[in-house]
C-alpha cells in the first residue's frame, strides 16, 4: 500500500499533473471551499495540486512539509469526500510533500482569482447602519458572541451579567454596567450580548454607540434645531447599548440628554448597557447619572490570569489554525500580562511570521517580536521583561530531535537502518547540521546513526550540501532550522 507521507525528491519532475489533474483539482477545489472557512482556505490549500493518479489513490503535492500533519488530521476527510463527488473511482488521498510546488503559478491554481471573496462591503469603510425610526448603530461585529469569550476569575462575574442579560433584558440586571483598563474584553462583551439578544428575538431594536457619536449626534440635533427628534428616536429602542461613558465628561448639554433617555428606557424597562474605564463613583460625571449607573448590576473586566491568557491564546490558535507548540504559547502567556488586545497582536505577529516566512513560531522568534514591539522605557532594547536564556549550543539529540519534529518523522526512523524517501532528506539535514556546526566528525556522526560507515555519512553529506545548491525551498528549510536551533 502507497506511503501517506513523502520527500520532496519522491516525486521525479515527469510526474509533474497534466491539464486535467488541474482540472480536477479546481472541482475539488470548488467543493472544499464551500466546506472550509474562507482564510483557512486559502492558508492551507494555497500552492497545493494533484500529483498524479495510483489506482483508486490520488496523490495530492503540498509545498511544505509543515503542513503535512494538519491536511491528514483537518482535512483529509473533506478532501476524500470531494474528490470521490467529483470521480467515483478515488478511494482514497495520499499526500506527498514537492517543494516545487511553492509560488508555481504554472503547477497550482492561483486561489485568490479562482475563489474571489463574494462577501463586498456595500459601502466601503462603512461602520454603522441606519436602523428604523431614522436611528444610527454602529454594526455589531458577528465574531464577538458569548460562547466564545473566555472566561476566567478575571472577567467570570461580567460575562455571567452579560448571559443573564441576553436571556431577560431588561430584567434585574438593567442597567448593566462594565468597567476595565483597555483591551480587556469590555467591547467584546457588550457586542457579544447585543448579537445575543438579537438571536433570541430578532425583532429586537439594538442601537449600539459609542458616548463620542452620542455626542455627535446632539450636537447635530442642537445645530439643526431637531432635539425633539433624537429623544423620541432613542427612546423607541429596544436596547441602547453605550461604550466608553467616560468621554461624557465635561459634555454638560450631552450628560442631560442621556439622563433623560435613560430615565425613559429605564422606566420602561428597555435594557441599558454601558462601559466606561471605571467603576461610576470614580466618573467625573452628574451625580444623577452616577446614582442611575449605581441601581443595576456593576461588574469589572480586570487583567486576566495566566491560565485564562493561555486558554484565549489556543482558542486563537485554533481560529487561524496555526498549529503552535504548546510550550510557545505557554511563553506568551507568561510574559504578555498587560491585555488582551496585546496578547492577540503577539499571535498575529507569528501568525504573519509563518505566512511571510514558512517558519513555524518558536521561543526564540517569539522573544524577537516581543522585543521590536516592546515600548516599556523601563526595559532595555534586549530586555523585554523576562530573564534572557543564556546562549549554548544544541546537542546533537537535540538537533535530530528539532529536525524530526519539522519533518514529522520519528527519531528512531531517522537514526535507524530504514532507507524510505521520506526520512531520507531528515538524515542527511540531521547529518550535514551535526557536521557543519557542531563540529562533529563523521565517524561519530555514523555512530548516532546505527553505526553507519563514515564514508557513508560522508556521501549524506556532500549529496544533501549539492541538493541545497539547486533547490531553494530545501535551502530555506535549513536556514529555518538552523535559526530555530540558535545555530545562526
Amino acid at each position: 500500500m502507497m506511503s501517506s507521507v513523502s520527500s520532496p525528491s519522491a516525486i521525479a519532475p515527469t510526474a509533474v499533473k497534466t491539464q486535467s489533474h488541474r482540472d480536477l483539482w479546481l472541482e475539488i477545489l470548488k467543493i472544499i471551499e464551500k466546506e472550509v472557512i474562507r482564510t483557512q482556505f486559502v492558508t492551507w490549500f494555497r500552492d497545493t495540486a494533484i500529483l498524479g493518479r495510483d489506482g483508486g489513490n490520488l496523490i495530492i503535492g503540498l509545498p511544505l512539509p509543515m503542513g503535512l500533519n494538519w491536511h491528514m488530521e483537518h482535512y483529509r476527510g473533506v478532501t476524500l469526500t470531494a474528490a470521490k463527488e467529483c470521480d467515483e473511482t478515488i478511494e482514497n488521498i495520499v499526500y506527498k510533500v514537492d517543494g516545487s510546488l511553492k509560488d508555481n503559478p504554472e503547477r497550482t491554481i492561483d486561489l485568490l482569482v479562482q475563489f474571489q471573496d463574494p462577501k463586498k462591503r456595500k459601502l466601503p469603510n462603512k461602520q454603522e447602519v441606519k436602523m428604523t425610526e431614522g436611528l444610527i448603530s454602529k454594526i455589531l461585529n458577528p465574531r464577538y458572541n458569548l460562547e466564545n469569550f473566555i472566561v476566567g476569575g478575571s472577567n467570570r462575574l461580567a460575562q455571567a451579567a452579560c448571559q443573564a442579560v441576553a436571556n431577560q433584558p431588561g430584567g434585574k440586571y438593567n442597567p448593566l454596567f462594565l468597567y476595565g483598563g483597555v483591551g480587556l474584553g469590555k467591547t467584546h462583551l457588550l457586542q457579544a450580548t447585543g448579537n445575543a439578544i438579537l438571536k433570541n428575538n430578532p425583532s429586537s431594536s439594538v442601537v449600539y454607540t459609542t458616548s463620542e457619536d452620542f455626542t455627535n449626534q446632539v450636537v447635530e440635533a442642537i445645530r439643526t434645531q431637531k432635539m425633539d427628534k433624537i429623544r423620541q428616536r432613542y427612546r423607541l429602542v429596544d436596547i441602547l447599548i453605550i461604550d466608553d461613558v467616560q468621554f461624557l465628561a465635561n459634555k454638560e448639554r450631552t450628560q442631560e440628554e442621556f439622563f433623560h433617555t435613560f430615565n425613559t428606557l429605564y422606566e420602561e424597562r428597555k435594557q441599558v448597557i454601558i462601559s466606561a474605564d471605571r467603576p461610576p463613583q470614580e466618573l467625573d460625571l452628574e451625580d444623577r447619572l452616577i446614582s442611575r449607573f449605581e441601581r443595576g448590576m456593576i461588574a469589572d473586566v480586570s487583567a486576566p490570569d495566566y491560565e485564562t491568557r493561555l486558554a484565549i491564546l489556543v482558542e486563537k490558535a485554533k481560529a487561524y489554525q496555526l498549529f503552535i507548540d504548546m510550550n510557545v504559547l505557554q511563553f506568551i502567556a507568561e510574559h504578555t500580562t498587560r491585555n488582551i488586545r496585546e496578547l492577540e497582536g503577539i499571535l498575529m505577529q507569528a501568525v504573519a511570521q509563518y505566512e511571510l516566512e514558512q517558519s513555524m513560531p518558536t521561543i526564540k522568534s517569539i522573544a524577537e517580536i516581543m522585543r521590536k514591539l516592546n515600548k516599556d522605557p523601563n526595559f532595555e532594547d534586549e530586555d523585554v521583561g523576562f530573564e534572557k536564556p543564556k546562549k549554548r549550543r544544541p546537542t546533537f539529540q537535540e538537533v535530530i530531535e528539532a529536525v524530526s519534529r519539522y519533518y514529522s518523522v520519528s527519531v528512531n526512523d531517522m537514526i535507524g537502518p530504514i532507507r524510505k524517501h521520506e526520512i531520507l532528506i531528515p538524515r542527511q539535514i540531521s547529518m550535514i547540521l551535526g557536521k557543519k556546526h557542531l563540529n562533529l566528525s563523521y565517524v561519530s556522526i555514523g555512530e548516532v546513526f546505527s553505526g553507519r560507515d563514515h564514508t557513508t555519512v560522508m556521501n549524506a553529506v556532500s549529496k544533501i550540501e549539492d541538493k541545497m545548491q539547486n533547490d531553494h525551498n530545501l535551502l530555506r528549510e535549513v536556514h529555518a532550522l538552523e535559526k530555530e536551533l540558535g545555530l545562526v
